[in-house]
């Protein structure tokens, strides 16, 4: 019984490439989220504003929305496994120039805000690219493994980066945050390398980048299943992440430092993480946005809960709860989207999915950090995971074939 429930290893045993995939974004994602945890703690500690964390965040949401639709376009005409190697080397160099900036005297926010745009830009980008080659290295009967795999590092990387984050910017400092993840994009575009390449299925028909852009929005416009899994991503992110006030929490609520502010980080990704492992069951379940709607339902309430109740341990174990939720809800959101669009538009889909995905916590630090400067950090939790948990019941009564359906 207990290996039908854990994650199945499959696409990691067949696949070379999906191997190759699988070490080098494992490596490029814990270096990641050093920086994810160093850029909002080097613009408090210079501000002491909840609200600047917050716009540096939103800052970051265009240039990442234009980021993957470009993407998305690219990858549907171009050979996905060059555009994932040249995006990587991109990355690293501003990862190094972050690292710079942090070096001098006095490190310019002005440049900080810049280049975490510009990485965010080129990451939106490559996000597409790595999510619609998936399909392609697997067979179709492994995706719901593939994508449980990949929930695996992702989330162990969740883990590891902030806790050695906060490790690291306690006794080396900033510099050290994002000189590491220059390197490990650097092993990103050396395992990318060594893949096979990645052709697109179809041969483009001449139109425009642009056209080609619109068309996949065209086509999502018409795909009842897509809407409501981007919306239920979306209301989850926008409202019940409060990932700018980690900062004000550790600092000012629970009168920690920055291993404090890197558990907290941390927490979601832990909880995931023993969720991910044990991922075997998804594959069996036969109404899935049920599921999905369930999960952001507690995703919501641990939220709240995380907001309510100021004592470490607890703030912790809610966060892990909700990620575990946000697991389940990851899994089936991708494998149903996946299995619902044509291949010919794979690659814009995915990149839509991914200025969703990413651009939803970002809309969130901003609603979090503006929700905080008006009332308090407390009310800005709260009140974000009981919205997030009315957002979704407002979603099932929109979209009602995404909660009965037994084809979803």
């Amino acid at each position: 019984m207990v290996p039908r429930l854990l994650v199945d290893l499959t696409p990691l045993r067949t696949s070379r490439n999906f191997r190759l995939l699988f070490s080098g974004q494992f490596v490029s994602l814990l270096g990641s989220n050093l920086t994810l945890v160093a850029v909002p703690y080097q613009i408090y500690q210079a501000s002491h504003s909840s609200l600047l964390v917050g716009l540096a965040s939103l800052l970051q949401l265009p240039f990442l929305i234009a980021g993957s639709l470009w993407g998305g376009a690219f990858g549907d005409r171009f050979d996905r496994r060059t555009l994932l190697v040249l995006s990587s080397l991109v990355l690293a160099a501003a990862s190094f120039a972050l690292g710079a900036n942090a070096r001098v005297a006095n490190p310019s926010l002005l440049a900080l805000f810049v280049l975490a745009a510009v990485a965010a830009g080129v990451g939106g980008f490559a996000g597409p690219l790595r999510s619609s080659a998936i399909p392609s290295l697997v067979a179709p009967d492994q995706l719901v493994a593939a994508y449980s795999v990949n929930q695996v590092i992702v989330n162990l990387a969740t883990v590891v980066g902030p806790s050695l984050a906060g490790v690291l910017l306690a006794s080396l400092g900033l510099a050290s945050c994002y000189f590491i993840d220059a390197a490990t994009f650097a092993v990103l575009a050396i395992a990318t390398f060594f893949m096979a390449p990645i052709p697109p299925a179809h041969a483009h028909t001449g139109a425009r980048l642009f056209k080609a852009i619109t068309e996949g929005f065209g086509y999502v416009r018409r795909h009842a299943t897509a809407q409501a899994v981007y919306l239920a991503d979306l209301n989850a992110m926008v409202f019940g992440l409060p990932r700018a006030l980690f900062p004000a929490v550790a600092l000012t609520i629970y009168h920690g430092g920055p291993r404090v502010l890197g558990l907290l980080y941390a927490a979601p990704g832990a909880g995931a993480l023993v969720m991910a492992i044990f991922t075997g069951w998804i594959a069996r379940v036969k109404r899935r946005g049920r599921l999905v709607v369930l999960a952001v339902v507690a995703w919501g309430a641990v939220m709240a809960l995380f907001g309510v109740v100021h004592v470490v341990w607890v703030g912790l174990g809610c966060l892990a709860v909700a990620g575990a939720t946000d697991v389940i809800s990851n899994v089936l959101r991708n494998t149903m989207l996946q299995n619902a669009i044509t291949d010919e538009f794979r690659s814009r889909v995915s990149s839509i999915q991914l200025a969703v995905v990413t651009g939803g916590p970002r809309l969130g630090d901003v609603e979090s950090g503006v929700v905080a400067n008006l009332t308090s950090t407390t009310f800005s939790i709260v009140s974000g995971g009981v919205a997030c948990v009315v957002g979704v019941l407002a979603l099932v009564r929109r979209y009602p074939h995404f909660w009965e359906s037994d084809q979803l």
